[in-house]
Parts: C-alpha cells; sequence; structure tokens
C-alpha cells in the first residue's frame, strides 16, 4: 500500500522504503549503562529501530545519554504524562510513542505536537485492545478491529488539529484475526506508515507463531512500514524472529535462506542436532545464499541443486553438495565443519 514517508533519525520508514524491525528495551532506561549494552546487542542482531520505557523523569533525562552511544534510532516510549514527552523531545529523541488523548488537554497536545514539529520528530500512535477509549468500547461492544482502527484516527486528529501529519500508526491484539482486520482497516482509510505487531503474543514459541500468521499475512498483501515481534524472552530473539519472517516472506534478501527436511525413518544421522548447529552458526552470516541440510539421498540432492551449499546424510555420514555438485563424502561428526568451509568460499 502507499503510505507517506516518515523520517526516524537516519532511517525512513513509509513511501515503499524497506521494512524496518525494531524492538524494545526491558533494562531500567534510567541503568543508562545496562540499556546501551542491550541496544548494543540488539543492533549486532539486525534492530534497526529501538524503543525505551520512559514512566519517570530520570528515564526521560537518561535517553540524551544512550542516544549519544548508540548508532540506531531511538523512540521514547511514553503514557499520560506530557512533560516526559517534552523532556524526550529536548533529549534529541528520534521518534515519540504516545497516545495524544491520554495526556490531557489541546494546551498539552498542542506542546507535545509543536515540540515534536520544531525538531522534525515524528509521533507514533500506538492503540491496543486494552487501551480503547470508553465511547468506542460502548459504541463496538468490545475490541472490535473498527473499534481499533476509530481509535487510531480519533487520537491522529487530535495531533492533526495542530497541523501535525508526521505519524506513524499501530492497532495491536494479541488476537491475531483481530490485528489483520485492524490494520486492513487504517490501510483503507489513511496513508499513514503503518507498524505492524500482535500485542501480548506469548513465549516464544507461540509467539512467533502469532506474529508470523499476523504479521506476514499483512505484508503479503503490501501492508506494513516496520514489524515489531513482541516475545515473553529474551529481546534479541524478537529481532531473530522478525528477520526470519522477512526472510520467509522473500522480503529481505540478505543473510542465509536456511531449508532442512523434517527426517524420516530414512534419516541415519542425528539431522535435529545437526541443522541446529548449522542454522546457529550461521545466525549472523550476511552472505545471500541457500544452505540446505536434508537427511538423506531422497530429498538431498534435489533440495542441494536448489541451494548454494548443502549437506545430505547418509549411514553415519553426509554427501557436501555445491550447487547440486557433489563436492565430497564425510563422517557425520565433520559434515557441519565440511558445510561451514564451503560457506566460507562462497
Amino acid at each position: 500500500m502507499d503510505t507517506r514517508e516518515v523520517r526516524i533519525g537516519n532511517r525512513v520508514i513509509g513511501g515503499g522504503n524497506p521494512v524496518l524491525i525494531q524492538s524494545m528495551t526491558n533494562t531500567k532506561t534510567e541503568d543508562v549503562q545496562a540499556t546501551v549494552a542491550q541496544i548494543k546487542r540488539l543492533t549486532a542482531a539486525g534492530c534497526e529501530i529501538i524503543r525505551c520505557a520512559v514512566p519517570t523523569m530520570e528515564a526521560a533525562k537518561a535517553l540524551g545519554e544512550i542516544k549519544r552511544q548508540i548508532e540506531i534510532p531511538l523512540v521514547a516510549d511514553i503514557h499520560f504524562d506530557y512533560k516526559l514527552a517534552l523532556e524526550a523531545c529536548a533529549a534529541g529523541i528520534d521518534k515519540i510513542r504516545i497516545n495524544p488523548g491520554n495526556i490531557g488537554s489541546d494546551d498539552r497536545v498542542k506542546a507535545v505536537a509543536d515540540a515534536c514539529r520544531q525538531r522534525g520528530i515524528p509521533i507514533r500512535i500506538g492503540v491496543n485492545s486494552g487501551s480503547l477509549e470508553k465511547e468506542i468500547l460502548a459504541k463496538y461492544g468490545h475490541p472490535t478491529p473498527e473499534a481499533l482502527c476509530d481509535s487510531a484516527l480519533y487520537h491522529a486528529s487530535l495531533l492533526e488539529k495542530f497541523d501535525f501529519n508526521d505519524i506513524v500508526l499501530s492497532m495491536k491484539s494479541s488476537t491475531v484475526s483481530t490485528m489483520i482486520k485492524a490494520y486492513e482497516l487504517a490501510a483503507e482509510r489513511c496513508d499513514y506508515p503503518l507498524h505492524l505487531g500482535v500485542t501480548e503474543a506469548g513465549t516464544e514459541r507461540m509467539g512467533i507463531i502469532k506474529s508470523s500468521a499476523g504479521i506476514g499475512a499483512l505484508l503479503l498483501h503490501g501492508i506494513g512500514d516496520t514489524i515489531r515481534v513482541s516475545l515473553t524472552a529474551d529481546p534479541v530473539k524478537e529481532v531473530y524472529a522478525a528477520h526470519d519472517i522477512l526472510k520467509a516472506l522473500d522480503i529481505e534478501k540478505d543473510g542465509v535462506q536456511f531449508v532442512s527436511c523434517p527426517t524420516c525413518g530414512r534419516t541415519r544421522i542425528d539431522l535435529v542436532k545437526i541443522a541446529n548447529e548449522v542454522e546457529d552458526k550461521l545466525r549472523n552470516c550476511k552472505k545471500n545464499i541457500k544452505v540446505a541440510v536434508m537427511g538423506c539421498v531422497v530429498n538431498g540432492p534435489g533440495e542441494a541443486r536448489e541451494a548454494d551449499i548443502g549437506i545430505a546424510g547418509g549411514d553415519g555420514c553426509g554427501l557436501v553438495f555445491k550447487k547440486g555438485e557433489i563436492l565430497r563424502k564425510v563422517p557425520e561428526d565433520k559434515l557441519v565443519d565440511a558445510l561451514l568451509e564451503e560457506v566460507e568460499k562462497l
């Protein structure tokens, strides 16, 4: 979908630009050292925009020093207190996440809009199933997709009233079908860039499944400009999952495309162990290659033909393939090293 461009620090979302990956720190923002250390780990994992909670003035005042020590755009996550938003702006933040309807009177909304406009700071309006206004809930009865979309556009109108349009919208729900429909409605009704995510998605296993379903369905239909995978887990795993979603959709081209078979009665090597080891060791490989790890020679050669490099298991051993051509046969305990050696040569 065509959306307007919004600049976030040194990055741009919307307007056909690449989909950017976000995450959020879970350190105390006041602890600059711990927060910066986590952001650097997230950056190394491929995070492109980072958000920090700003519940106190102390946290807001820490943002300037955090920003000075990191490389990616920094977003301040603020609820209710407009003074925290103003302090975050003064600290040089790159974007603010705030819902204008929650910070009080028009003069407070105008103060935040003016401060952001003067510094070129965009605002993300983030509504979810638990944040809907009483009037909207009364109208729809419960957090429907229509209710979420109406709420987001209502908050946007509070900023538009003061000629502020540097806006990003999100309408997250823990129910995947509700989230998908809410974003579809928003894509029909406005051209603001959309920040996709399934809120409170759960622990690593279920959270990745729900996020993949919701975010993936929308991206396949051209909806979405930036994504955050929410997991009850180390935020680094959110970033890895987000990259994996983009790779699965063939949106992201950089890095390894990894395929492996589910194993069956023909498998004579410990393929589960080997596949996990290969995937882990190639996690940060930036080469644009396809790697196949197959359990036997039935599907192995065919998949390996489609891959840049691959292995196919035998009885306690395996074959190493390159573009479908057999390079050599190696013992099972040498398979991973042999594969990694060939990856290095590519």
